[in-house]
């Protein structure tokens, strides 16, 4: 995408697990990154994986005997959307601060599951375990001794009731030189559809902030 715009550099957010893709492309390509932008970050070493998977099975609880059923289903094997809709329904339920919000997620999620088909969900399932693959499943994955060698400007946004640990984000952010942290109070997983407007905030501080610092190389 960059090249087919003719861009010597862009602006690189990633979101979620999204936030680990931003990581691997700047790591690969430094020159090429603006700013980088991680949005609740998933993990980005073994260690952290281990602890979020720790605090989602203590936040599901007994629902998570339930998902697992969905997800050994033909049903779900198949890509079919309301099996989907109903694993994703009890895997997000605890990620999200106002049940408002989260109906609104849902809703928007089993739009685009049933938009996709059972075909286009098997794909995207497939193109996801291969990045698990090449990520999370690599013995001793670990990203943040490499982040250290970034020297783009960053900015880390998590919400402090995320079902992911804060000390994800947190990681990554002392882990990369000079990297802006911001907390977002009553914000879950989703913080641009839960607190747009602090979402705001803090990308337009960090762009006026980013423009008046000198880069560090």
């Amino acid at each position: 995408m960059r090249q087919h715009f003719g861009l010597e550099t862009t602006a690189v957010l990633g979101h979620s697990w999204g936030a680990v893709l931003a990581l691997e492309y700047a790591l690969r390509h430094p020159t090429r990154v603006s700013h980088l932008i991680l949005m609740n970050p998933a993990p980005a070493s073994a260690s952290d994986v281990a602890v979020l998977r720790t605090a989602y099975l203590a936040k599901l609880g007994t629902a998570m005997d339930r998902q697992r059923e969905i997800v050994a289903s033909a049903a779900y094997k198949e890509g079919d959307p309301a099996a989907v809709t109903a694993r994703y329904q009890i895997h997000f339920k605890p990620a999200l601060v106002r049940p408002e919000d989260y109906e609104k997620l849902m809703a928007r999620m089993q739009a685009a599951f049933y938009s996709q088909g059972k075909n286009g969900i098997v794909k995207a399932r497939a193109v996801e375990d291969q990045l698990y693959r090449d990520t999370w499943d690599v013995p001793g994955y670990d990203l943040l001794p490499k982040l250290r060698s970034l020297r783009v400007p960053t900015l880390v946004i998590a919400g402090d009731h995320d079902f992911i640990p804060i000390e994800v984000a947190e990681h990554i952010a002392r882990a990369i030189p000079d990297a802006t942290l911001v907390t977002i109070k009553d914000c879950g997983h989703f913080s641009y559809l839960e607190c747009p407007a602090e979402v705001r905030k803090a990308l337009s501080d960090f762009f006026l902030r980013s423009t008046t610092t000198p880069r560090r190389d």
